[in-house]
């Protein structure tokens, strides 16, 4: 927020150097990020008086005119077509300093003397942005409802003499957004006493005449409304222009500009209606309808909904409430009756309405942070009071206050003595209810122990005994507080069992050449329908966000893969041939309300080299290395994601796992990647839940090993797995080990049939095996393997 010293010095007493205030204003939290002065590299300036305009004898572009400033009349040429005789200019005398390092020095231009130069806005260092249209080309030319002394530093006459300080306020002080939050902080930090403005409305016209009906109370929570009549709209006074500019709000006529002055005084925003375009005599706040559209005063056609709130006159929409007025009911040039308005709005449903239109002002940005509701009738009376002080309108007789439910006074009990134990330091009783006093809390002390407090309706910060704790301690000072060594026992900091497991995770998957990728978990839920799952699909059960930030990212996964093709599809548009990939995330499913995490990897990878068998093996690597065994690997043919016949699930005891496998055609469609990809999701909770890096070793055997090879010819549609569970269950203690060596279909299998071959490793823990002992489990399992699986020896 920006501030001028100027201004603030209005409500509070600052007789300090400026730089030295900001520190302190810093130090009790009301962090100063940086202080500008005004008009420091501006010198010999003066106001002056054009008392002669000539045309100059040597140039039809130049002007010769004679200037009083004050001292002495001085000549100066000048191009500019903007002035008159009788204009109040401010003139660079020679030798004077403007910014950007500009001196001005005598000089002739065209033959013709010049002892100075009249300034613009730009010259003078004023932002063009905050100049009145008739100042903005050429000279800037005072206005002549003042009287000026001439030879006056132009410095004091405009007020660009001046620090602006910008404030950077925690979004939990949205009482400090206004001239009257900063002085209340400034005049605690500095010891020195707040002045309230007094609020004294005149009121000279007829008895106000107007309903006002509220129709969603949770949503307006008070509305105040005064009438204005015989306005006379016109510039306001430079010094109100000046205080609205270095804000950095544009002055734009007097009525408009009284609200802003006071929203930025008091931190109420207000509205002002052209009276004579409402059509009834009342205001009623409602609901939009959906889909309803009403043109704001930026002049844009917006589409309303029915959780957005409007102002009306019972018949048409007069303002998006809290956000923006509607071009239909704007202050102009014609206006004579003004309504004013005040009112409290909920500010998550500000905040909403403004994000929805992408449209923020300084209302709704004030509003969406909470704004106390005592303030409407305060910040109405105080505009009502400007009106007439600057002779803009005669202030009707009363006000209209709709109030439906006032809140009850907000009481904290905290405990003093354990307050100081926290700070450390033993802040004595009056000084520390005296503290509080001036942060303008009513305190009742009971007992050492027990301190009641009354907190001030704008303070909506505070909440419980640690916001008391931190009052005390930034006012008091924390260059007050002694530091003090840490107590108690250091120990080093290691990570988890499971950090450790999914490092190890991490580098695994690095160190076989997959890359690690991170993405959202805010995603779209158009995800799970691009990857085609089933509409009875659980991973279909979103946690949905309350505030989203647009759909895209509008609910919390419940599968990683609609990322992972995204990523994989980025990189094939940017035509890069292969890619390998995967990420450690979260995945979120509601449950009682709330969402649970669950830990899982996503793998993906496309190229020519890659194939289903390069993905399995990643995860087969990823397993042994992370100690997890005995799991299954069970082929599946209908996941609808997958690619029927090229996808299997991984199983342990019965618990599901995960899936990996190549994509179904359609959902490569659907991501527009052109070319096959795989992809795996595991649950790492459970493969953490199982995993064991513990190594068990066993003496080396002492006796020799011996081994068969068997080739069997069996149906296309047996999987290899069915063969070595039949191997490992009949092998009777004598099986150290089997290995699959060749896989054949050709000439001499018939069709519909295929060739395996396997070795096996025989040993004994007790003796040296005979051919005899071999064979009894040989033929055992042999004779497993022909009734089970129709399984013969192949015979050539």
């Amino acid at each position: 927020m920006l501030v001028s010293l100027k201004w603030l010095r209005d409500y509070v007493d600052i007789d300090m150097d400026t730089k030295e205030f900001a520190d302190r204003m810093t130090m009790t939290g009301t962090k100063v990020e940086k202080v500008d002065f005004y008009g420091e590299e501006i010198e010999n300036v003066v106001v002056g008086k054009i008392l002669e305009i000539e045309q100059h004898p040597n140039a039809d572009k130049l002007v010769v005119t004679k200037v009083d400033v004050g001292s002495e009349v001085i000549q100066i040429v000048t191009g500019a077509k903007n002035v008159s005789v009788g204009d109040y200019i401010p003139v660079a005398r020679i030798g004077a300093k403007l910014p950007g390092g500009i001196k001005i020095k005598k000089g002739k231009l065209r033959g013709e003397l010049s002892e100075g130069m009249m300034c613009s806005a730009e010259e003078l260092g004023i932002d063009e942005h905050f100049v009145a249209e008739h100042k903005k080309n050429g000279i800037y030319i005072l206005d002549h409802e003042e009287s000026y002394e001439l030879g006056k530093d132009v410095k004091e006459v405009m007020g660009i003499n001046d620090a602006l300080i910008e404030f950077e306020l925690t979004s939990n002080r949205p009482d400090c957004r206004s001239m009257i939050g900063i002085a209340r902080e400034a005049a605690v930090t500095i010891n020195s006493k707040l002045k309230y403005p007094e609020i004294v409305v005149k009121e000279e016209g007829q008895d106000i005449d107007f309903d006002i009906k509220i129709e969603n109370e949770d949503l307006c929570k008070r509305y105040c409304a005064r009438t204005v009549k015989n306005v006379k709209i016109g510039p306001s006074p430079y010094w109100m222009q000046r205080k609205l500019i270095e804000a950095g709000v544009r002055p734009i006529s007097n009525i408009v500009d009284i609200t802003n002055y006071v929203m930025l005084e008091l931190g109420q925003p207000l509205h002002a209606f052209d009276l004579s375009k409402l059509s009834t005599g009342k205001i009623v706040v409602r609901n939009a309808q959906e889909g309803e559209k009403f043109t704001t005063l930026d002049e844009v056609e917006r589409t309303l909904d029915k959780d957005m709130l409007v102002i009306t006159d019972g018949e048409k929409s007069l303002a998006l409430a809290g956000v923006m007025g509607g071009l239909n009911s704007e202050i102009d040039e014609n206006t004579t009756e003004v309504l004013l308005e005040g009112a409290s709005f909920k500010q998550e449903n500000i905040r909403a309405t403004s994000k929805k239109l992408g449209l923020r002002t300084e209302a709704s940005g004030r509003y969406e942070k909470g704004i106390d509701t005592n303030l409407a009738e305060e910040a109405v009376n105080r505009a009502a009071q400007l009106i007439e002080l600057l002779g803009c309108g005669t202030v009707d007789k009363g006000i209209v206050d709709v109030y439906p439910t006032k809140p009850e006074t907000k009481v904290l009990v905290v405990n003093p003595q354990r307050i100081n134990k926290l700070l450390g330091v033993d802040v004595p009783m009056d000084q520390f209810v005296g503290i509080l006093e001036s942060l303008e809390f009513k305190c009742n002390l009971v007992s050492s122990e027990k301190l009641e407090i009354e907190v001030p309706s704008f303070r909506l910060d505070m909440e419980q005994e640690a916001d008391v704790f931190e009052e005390i301690a930034r006012i008091y000072g924390f260059e007050n507080i002694p530091s003090a060594q840490l107590e108690g026992n250091a120990t080093a900091g290691v990570k988890t069992s499971k950090q450790k497991f999914m490092d190890n995770v991490k580098n695994t998957a690095t160190s076989i050449g997959l890359n690690e990728i991170l993405t959202y978990s805010f995603v779209s839920p158009r995800g799970v329908d691009k990857i085609q799952l089933p509409e009875n699909d659980p991973k279909r059960n979103f946690v949905t966000l309350i505030n989203p930030l647009g759909e895209e990212t509008s609910v919390m996964r419940t599968t990683m893969m609609p990322s992972m093709l995204d990523v994989l599809y980025t990189n094939i548009s940017r035509k890069v041939d292969r890619a390998y990939a995967f990420e450690c995330g979260h995945t979120f499913t509601p449950q009682n309300g709330l969402p649970q995490e669950h830990n899982h990897v996503c793998i993906g990878m496309y190229g020519k080299e890659v194939d289903f068998f390069t993905l399995k093996g990643a995860i087969e690597t990823i397993a042994k290395n992370v100690g997890f065994k005995d799991y299954e690997i069970i082929p599946e043919k209908n996941n609808s994601t997958f690619h029927p016949g090229r996808c299997a699930k991984i199983e342990y005891n019965g618990i599901y796992v995960g899936t990996f496998g190549e994509l179904h055609p359609n959902v490569i469609e659907n991501y527009g990647l052109g070319q096959r990809v795989y992809i795996a999701e595991l649950d790492l909770d459970i493969i953490f839940e199982n995993s064991s890096t513990n190594i068990v070793y066993s003496p080396l055997p002492k006796f020799p090993s011996t081994s068969r090879d068997i080739a069997l010819i069996v149906k296309d549609e047996v999987y290899v797995k069915d063969i070595e569970d039949i191997i490992k269950t009949n092998g009777a203690g004598l099986v150290e080990d089997y290995k699959l060596f060749d896989v054949y279909k050709g000439a001499q299998i018939e069709e519909g049939y295929k060739s395996i071959a396997y070795s096996i490793t025989y040993r004994s823990k007790e003796k040296t095996l005979t051919d005899e002992d071999v064979a009894k489990v040989h033929d055992v399992i042999l004779k497993e393997l022909a009734e089970k699986l129709n399984a013969n020896l192949r015979s050539n």
